[in-house]
């Protein structure tokens, strides 16, 4: 299936598909399938898994509808099947309110799982920002992502891109403590 086949977003409405999109490793898998399909055999030795532990996660993202085989071929007698992903975004429902949010969990598990000697950026920046900037910010954050996500070339490495723009909650003042 050519990419401009795809929906543009896949939004995870069900039990089943949350629990297959909140484990890392299928979290993994589907950052292969992003870009190009791939074989279980593919997948496995990109994720650094036994061709079995890779055929049961695809088979739980197919399952859930988030991936899909796009292409088949025989091989000595065995069909092999090309998995990609079932749209060109995947949009979680919001956590509410203390809830875990899985796409920070499974930035956070990358970055810890990246090289140490690997070039990172890795800033944090505390603001005070108006409704408007908070919204021009987040739409010029989206923009810059979109831009280089047209711009991805799959024959080359893997670059992650994390961001999160948010209000933090405020402390709750002990009753006495000064204004």
């Amino acid at each position: 299936m050519p990419a401009d086949d795809l929906p543009d977003t896949f939004h995870v409405t069900t039990d089943e598909q949350l629990r297959a999109v909140s484990n890392l490793t299928r979290h993994r898998i589907m950052a292969v399938l992003r870009f190009e399909p791939a074989t279980i055999t593919q997948i496995a030795e990109r994720v650094g898994l036994a061709k079995g532990s890779s055929s049961y996660h695809v088979r739980l993202l197919e399952r859930a509808g988030l991936v899909k085989v796009v292409r088949t071929r025989k091989v000595r007698g065995v069909t092999e099947r090309y998995y990609a992903m079932a749209a060109r975004s995947i949009e979680l429902p919001d956590p509410g309110e203390g809830g875990p949010d899985v796409l920070m969990r499974h930035a956070v598990a990358d970055l810890e799982a990246a090289p140490v000697d690997g070039e990172r950026h890795v800033r944090m920046a505390h603001l005070r920002l108006t409704e408007e900037q908070f919204a021009e910010l987040g739409a010029r954050l989206q923009a810059l992502a979109d831009e280089y996500r047209e711009r991805s070339d799959p024959s080359l490495p893997d670059v992650s891109l994390v961001f999160a723009l948010f209000r933090p909650a405020r402390p709750e003042r002990a009753e006495g403590d000064a204004k």
